[in-house]
C-alpha cells in the first residue's frame, strides 16, 4: 500500500525521456507540462489495472493478463491502442518463445501440458510437456493484481509502484496480500 499518494506517480524521468523520444528535437515542456503529463499517465496506468482487474475477477483468478488489458482498452473505447498492444503482445510472445525454445533446445510450439491458462491457448506458448522451468509455466504477459481490486472499490493508495517486483518470468508482482 502507498504512504503517500505521490507514490503512486510514475518517475518524472522516465516521464521527460518518453516526451522528449516523442518529440522533435528542439522542442522544450515545461515543468509544469511535464508534471502533468506524469500525473495523467499514471491515473490512466492505475484506472487501466483497475478495469483489467475487473476482466481477471469476472474469469475468478489473481492474475491481469494481457488478454484482459486489451479487453479494459476495449472498454475505454481505445482501439487504436488495442490494435498496437495486440501486436505488441504477439511480438513479446513470439520473442518469449523463440528465446524459450533455444534456452531448452528447440521445444517447438507445443504447449505445455501443465499450461492450464485460457489467455495463452494458441498463444504460441513454446514449452515441453515435462519441462519443470518456472519460465514456461503461465502467461508470460501477466501482472499480478491482488491490490488492483482496491483501486476499483476507489481506494487508489492500494497499489504502489515501490511494491511491484518483476519476477524472473516476466510477470509484475503488485505485491499480495491478505484481502484477496
Amino acid at each position: 500500500m502507498a504512504e503517500r499518494p505521490e507514490d503512486l506517480n510514475l518517475p518524472l524521468s522516465v516521464v521527460t525521456r518518453i516526451v522528449k523520444d516523442a518529440l522533435p528535437d528542439g522542442v522544450n515542456v515545461s515543468k509544469d507540462a511535464r508534471a502533468a503529463l506524469a500525473k495523467a499517465a499514471s491515473v490512466f496506468v492505475l484506472y487501466t489495472t483497475s478495469c483489467a482487474n475487473n476482466f481477471a475477477m469476472k474469469g475468478k483468478r489473481k492474475t491481469v493478463t494481457g488478454a484482459d488489458i486489451i479487453s479494459a482498452m476495449e472498454e475505454m473505447e481505445l482501439q487504436s491502442f488495442v490494435d498496437a498492444l495486440s501486436g505488441n503482445l504477439a511480438q513479446f510472445r513470439t520473442k518469449k518463445d523463440a528465446i524459450r525454445a533455444k534456452k531448452h533446445g528447440g521445444a517447438g510450439d507445443a504447449a505445455s501440458a501443465g499450461d492450464a491458462d485460457p489467455d495463452s491457448a494458441g498463444a504460441g506458448d513454446a514449452a515441453s510437456a515435462g519441462d519443470a522451468d518456472p519460465d514456461s509455466a503461465g502467461d508470460a504477459d501477466a501482472v499480478s493484481a491482488s491490490d488492483a481490486e482496491a483501486v476499483s472499490a476507489g481506494d487508489a493508495e492500494a497499489v504502489s509502484a515501490g511494491d511491484a517486483e518483476m519476477k524472473d518470468d516476466g510477470e509484475v508482482d503488485l505485491g499480495d496480500d491478505e484481502t484477496n
